[in-house]
Parts: structure tokens; sequence; C-alpha cells
């Protein structure tokens, strides 16, 4: 499967989740709708890298799949906006996710 492919795949999930009022909730002058912030807020929480970096791969690799993209800050300010939205779709908090660093001790092996 690849990246396009997952992402695709990840949007039809989220926006077959999501219900007929919260699918509505886009404001006249915004550039994505509320299932394209939840998508591209998922992503970023799969990815885990920064901001920047993250922005930089998305429009990168994947512009033609949203060519509406706002400038980083104002997606990561929709990020905030649309966060209960993107709650649903997270997994909820356990003592076994809060234990596991392995993860963290990859990425900054300081940690260790």
């Amino acid at each position: 499967m690849t990246t396009k492919d997952f992402i695709t795949h990840l949007f039809s999930d989220v926006d077959d989740k999501l219900n007929e009022a919260d699918k509505n909730l886009k404001h006249s002058q915004a550039s994505l709708y509320p299932s394209e912030v939840v998508t591209i807020g998922l992503l970023f929480a799969l990815k885990g890298k920064g901001n920047r970096a993250f922005y930089r791969w998305l429009v990168r690799d994947h512009d033609d799949m949203f060519p509406n993209l706002p400038s980083r800050t104002r997606l990561f300010r929709l990020f905030n906006t649309h966060q209960h939205l993107i709650d649903l779709f997270m997994a909820t908090p356990s003592l076994i996710g809060v234990i596991d660093t392995y993860g963290i001790e990859l990425i900054h092996p300081r940690r260790e």
C-alpha cells in the first residue's frame, strides 16, 4: 500500500465517520473541509515529526491531494480548532501506552 493509498483510505474512513453536522462546519472563507483537517491532523500524529518538517513533507509529496492547503501556521491553528473532531479518532490513553516510551528512545537516544 502506497502512502497515497493510505491517505485516501484514511480520508474516506474519516469522512464516513464524521456526522453531517460536523461535515458542514466549513466556514465560507475556509479552504479545507473539516474531514480534510482531521485527516491531515491524524497524519501529523502518525508522522511524529516537527511542524515544519511535516508541512514540508505534505507540500512536497502530497500537494496534489490537498491543493487548497493553507499556510503552515494557519494549518496548525486549524488543528487546534478541530481538536474535538481529531480526538474522536485517536486511541484512548492507557497505562501501557503511557509506560511504553520505546519510540521516544529511538527519536531521542539521550533519554535512555
